[in-house]
C-alpha cells in the first residue's frame, strides 16, 4: 500500500533523483534517499508545508535537491530504479533515515546538528538528519 499518491510519472521522477543523489551509495544508499523523499512529500511540518507532490519535492526552492541541476537526474528511469522507488513509495524505511528529512556529504565527520536538525547516523557518505518529535511529530508516525 503506497504511503503518498504517486503516478507513472512521478514514479519516474523519484527514481530518477534517487539514482542521481546516492547511486553511489549502492541500492542501500538509494533507498535511505527516497526515505528522506517520500518523507519530505508525505509530512506537512518544517520547510515541506506545501511540498505535497514528487514534483514539488525534487524541485523545492529553496531546500531542494541538487541533483536536478544536473543532466543525469534527466537520463531515463531504469527499471532497477523504479522498483526502488516503488519499495519507498510502499512504505519501506531504512535506518538511519526512516524518519530523516535532510541528508548530505559531509567532507569530514558528521555534525551532531544540521540546520538544527539531529544527525541520526552516517551510511556510507551521506549523513542523515531528523527533526525531533516536537518539531515534526508526523515524520514518526506509522503508515
Amino acid at each position: 500500500m503506497a504511503v503518498i499518491k504517486v503516478n507513472s510519472n512521478d514514479l519516474d521522477m523519484l527514481a530518477r533523483l534517487m539514482r542521481a543523489e546516492a547511486e553511489g551509495e549502492g541500492e542501500l544508499g538509494m533507498l535511505m534517499a527516497g526515505n528522506v523523499m517520500v518523507n519530505r512529500t508525505r509530512v506537512r511540518c518544517l520547510d515541506f508545508g506545501n511540498v505535497n507532490t514528487i514534483p514539488h519535492m525534487a524541485f523545492q526552492s529553496p531546500g531542494g535537491f541538487e541533483a536536478v541541476q544536473k543532466s543525469y537526474f534527466y537520463q531515463r528511469a531504469r527499471e532497477k530504479d523504479r522498483r526502488l522507488a516503488q519499495r519507498v513509495v510502499n512504505g519501506e524505511r531504512f535506518h538511519p533515515a526512516e524518519n530523516s528529512l535532510w541528508f548530505f556529504r559531509p567532507e569530514g565527520a558528521c555534525p551532531a546538528q544540521w540546520w538544527g536538525q539531529w544527525n541520526t547516523g552516517r551510511y556510507k557518505l551521506h549523513c542523515f538528519f531528523s527533526p525531533t518529535q516536537a518539531d515534526c511529530s508526523e515524520v514518526y508516525s506509522t503508515y
